[in-house]
């Protein structure tokens, strides 16, 4: 199978198939109605094996992708039909597909995958109902009708990547180019005047929100498709260190979307502030996404900045934070490693809860004589301190920061669900 990516000389008012055989034209007539289906099918299978190329949230993306595969294959029979009819309006109509994906920052990689599967199918259904209708071709006949296929979806391909180089070209010029230079204005340190944001916002078709959240992100793994974002975003993905812009952060729904969009990526979502302190949301975000990097905060979902703000604080100044460790755990360093966690673990949802076993142990799904049980030795290594309400905050935040570092030091069986 040819290579999509390569570049196909292009004719400029037709597409050459190369094929020459008889009763090309009474087979292409035989077929003619079985496009929908077969465009049916192949839409089908490109949803089943590329998800990521859709778009959930516009669902006329999913009507597009079924029409535009529908019109590549009845070009393809008029071609077969007769090799001089005009290919200038799908031409110009799969180049204004390429313009469309750089406008909205995606790169080519989904579309020739999506073309590669479209035209599996329209093979095998071309010939097999070829073959029904009674025209028994030869394997050579075949073949070239299947080489003709592929060498046709090259070269709407290229006209695809065509249109992509020139729209990024372009891109100083567009709305796209507006909103990198919005974004860069918006990071700026301190914020440009108000009306001079509000114009480069009016030019990137961007309104200016009340509030907005920055969220910091990193590919899971090298080459990672870029996100398929709505359109609200103001999206930071060409930088070094990718980032967004989200609107009204607070919204309904707001949270579950941005989930969806960021599968196969680690991101981390700031605070949400006045448009002028879009900087520090970000800051924030990207302080998260390092300690999530080092295993400190859970990415397997988009981390909520606000929510593990105690650790990210603390981990500013982490060798202060060490040596409170030392000093207010120094009891728990005394016995055993496979006990010392437990014992952290208990201790410190016994000060959320008021020293309440009952409470203790349901926190920690544990039965209550294990609580009280842990709960007398926690006393005979900390005396008199293990109660005393000066200092609480400070063994409190000695905890949350050791069993953070020493999470993979955690039983099993056994972890803090509170």
């Amino acid at each position: 199978m040819s290579d999509l990516s390569q570049a196909v000389p292009l004719p400029q008012r037709r597409i050459e198939l190369g094929l020459s055989f008889d009763c090309a034209d009474r087979i292409a007539a035989d077929l003619r109605d079985h496009v929908p289906g077969i465009a049916a099918e192949a839409a089908r299978r490109i949803e089943k094996e590329l998800p990521e190329f859709l778009r959930p949230q516009d669902p006329r993306y999913a009507e597009a992708l079924g029409l535009g595969v529908e019109y590549a294959i009845g070009h393809f029979l008029e071609l077969m039909a007769d090799p001089d009819v005009s290919s200038a309006d799908i031409l110009r109509f799969w180049r204004r597909i390429g313009a469309g994906e750089a406008s909205e920052g995606r790169s080519l990689d989904a579309w020739q995958a999506a073309m590669r599967i479209g035209a599996g199918v329209a093979v095998e259904r071309l010939t097999e109902y070829a073959e029904i209708l009674g025209h028994r071709a030869s394997a050579a006949t075949v073949a070239a009708i299947a080489n003709a296929v592929f060498g046709y979806i090259n070269q709407l391909a290229a006209v695809v990547a065509e249109g992509h180089a020139d729209a990024e070209n372009d891109a100083a010029g567009t709305t796209q180019g507006q909103r990198r230079r919005l974004l860069d204005l918006l990071l700026t340190r301190p914020v440009p005047d108000q009306r001079d944001l509000a114009e480069v916002a009016r030019r990137a078709a961007w309104p200016l929100p009340r509030t907005v959240a920055a969220v910091a992100l990193r590919e899971r793994r090298s080459g990672s498709r870029a996100p398929a974002l709505p359109t609200d975003l103001l999206s930071g993905l060409h930088l070094a260190e990718p980032c967004l812009v989200v609107p009204d952060p607070d919204g309904p729904g707001r949270a579950q979307a941005l989930e969806r969009h960021l599968r196969g990526w680690s991101a981390a979502v700031g605070p949400t502030v006045e448009v002028a302190a879009l900087a520090t949301s970000l800051r924030w975000a990207r302080q998260a996404l390092e300690l999530a990097a080092e295993g400190l905060i859970d990415d397997g979902r988009p981390v909520i900045v606000e929510q593990h703000m105690p650790i990210i604080v603390m981990m500013q100044e982490r060798e202060l934070v060490e040596r409170v460790i030392q000093r207010r755990l120094a009891p728990l360093f005394t016995v055993r490693p496979a006990q010392r966690y437990r014992l952290a673990e208990t201790l410190l949802v016994s000060l959320e809860c008021g020293f309440n076993a009952t409470e203790v142990a349901g926190r920690l799904h544990l039965h209550a004589q294990t609580v009280r049980y842990r709960l007398r030795q926690l006393g005979e290594l900390f005396g008199d301190t293990l109660h005393a309400t000066s200092g609480r905050l400070e063994l409190h935040m000695a905890l949350e920061a050791w069993l953070t570092l020493n999470a993979e030091a955690a039983p099993c069986a056994q972890l803090r669900t509170g």
